[in-house]
């Protein structure tokens, strides 16, 4: 896969986060890649109601650093550089110190994200278009569309 020399090299993870309703409903979508752009592991999760679009993206980014280390281990996330794609312009400058970061929940979860970069070799953040992270995007419907099936539709 990406082990070479017992380390990994590099690797990127496409995230998305979404909310229906915002607040409402929120699930993330995670996508890894490795070097050619093959996507090796998909995850997607609900997170709750009453989540916004902008806690949902940074959960996201939470989640696949998280979860790089569960896979992989803190050594091996010492010893690699991660790429984060997501099409959440505001998350994106804020974790490039472009945008300031104004909301208290916006906050904590900036904090948590900066927390969990320092155990990588490098974290990147870039912004895509939302059509290059449909795969990510798609994860993130998914989940809310059969979160949403159980639930009567409003009046």
């Amino acid at each position: 896969m990406l082990l070479e020399n017992n380390f990994m090299k590099k690797i990127t993870i496409y995230t998305d986060g979404g909310s229906r309703n915002n607040p409402g409903s929120g699930a993330i979508g995670v996508v890894f890649c490795n070097e050619k752009g093959q996507s090796f592991k998909k995850y997607s999760e609900f997170l709750g109601e009453k989540i916004t679009n902008n806690e949902a993206e940074y959960r996201a980014v939470i989640f696949a650093l998280e979860k790089f280390k569960a896979l992989f281990g803190k050594k091996i996330a010492t010893q690699s550089e991660v790429r984060i794609k997501s099409d959440s312009e505001l998350l994106v400058k804020q974790l490039n110190g472009i945008f300031k970061v104004s909301d208290d929940n916006i906050q904590s979860l900036f904090i948590k994200v900066w927390n969990l970069k320092i155990d990588f070799k490098k974290v990147k953040f870039s912004l895509i278009p939302r059509s290059k992270n449909k795969e990510a995007d798609d994860l993130v419907n998914e989940v809310l569309d059969t979160q949403d099936k159980g639930q009567p539709l409003p009046l």
